[in-house]
């Protein structure tokens, strides 16, 4: 607590539990230091940030984000473990949380929508677990995707997907959308019956669908491909994770002229 490059970021630690439970419900939760990081790194609006340890939480600033290390000095508060662990569902082994501004609808449809596009769009046919989302999100973010599109009932920016994410839905457009709301481009569909990833050649402006683990592309997704490609893979083995499989997808893309950002 005695830091001198801290501040006042905005009242007593009791101001401060106040103001949380009044934007919990319309903000996104950064559960732990790294996604709290990552948020910040990409620019997210961060109006409120606790630990348990604050002096802790800044000492693993210094250690592995000190590019960021000013700006956390000045939004963290620091409150009891058991104030901390009554704000998160689920308590982070750093003891660090935030409430960040999601970004607009409008925002991210237009950057999913402009062109010519530099990176593809990863789209999640019918995803339904919330893990394996954000590990999505983080994959993407990590090659420069454009964005991540779900189709379906799951919320991408659910805690849990944020968690998986590491905060890095702030790298990235991140959006819930109807099949016939996707952005342009030609969409390439993983399917086991498409034709080998390996002689393609993956364009920067492509929509990259997966469909489930369990119930592959959904029909609707299926009639909008122009191209369904499959990943090489053992007879007699089913799939592959999702996460997994974007990896692999994207990996080709970069590998074959595409660029991470």
């Amino acid at each position: 607590m005695n830091d001198p490059a801290a501040r006042d970021s905005g009242g007593s630690p009791q101001q401060q539990v106040s103001a949380w439970r009044r934007l919990a419900g319309t903000s996104v939760l950064l559960d732990g230091f790294h996604a709290l990081k990552h948020a910040l790194r990409f620019g997210a609006e961060v109006p409120l940030a606790v630990a348990a340890d604050r002096e802790a939480a800044l000492a693993l600033a210094d250690e592995l984000a000190p590019d960021v290390r000013q700006t956390l000095a000045a939004l963290l508060t620091e409150v009891p473990e058991s104030t901390y662990a009554s704000l998160v569902p689920r308590p982070h082994p750093t003891a660090v949380a935030a409430l960040a501004v999601r970004p607009s609808r409008e925002a991210n449809l237009r950057a999913l929508a402009r062109t010519p596009r530099s990176a593809p769009v990863v789209v999640l046919d019918e995803p339904r677990n919330l893990g394996n989302a954000g590990a999505v999100i983080r994959l993407a973010a990590g090659f420069g995707a454009t964005g991540v599109v779900t189709t379906g009932t799951l919320d991408p920016w659910h805690p849990t997907v944020v968690r998986g994410g590491a905060g890095l839905h702030f790298a990235t457009a991140v959006e819930r959308l109807d099949v016939e709301e996707l952005p342009p481009g030609p969409l390439f569909a993983l399917d086991p019956e498409g034709e080998d990833i390996r002689g393609l050649k993956l364009p920067d402006d492509a929509l990259l669908a997966f469909g489930s683990e369990r119930s592959g592309l959904s029909a609707a997704v299926r009639a909008r491909a122009d191209h369904l490609v499959a990943l090489p893979m053992r007879p007699q083995v089913s799939s592959y994770n999702l996460a997994t499989s974007v990896a692999m997808t994207l990996y080709h893309w970069s590998a074959t002229g595409g660029a991470a950002a």
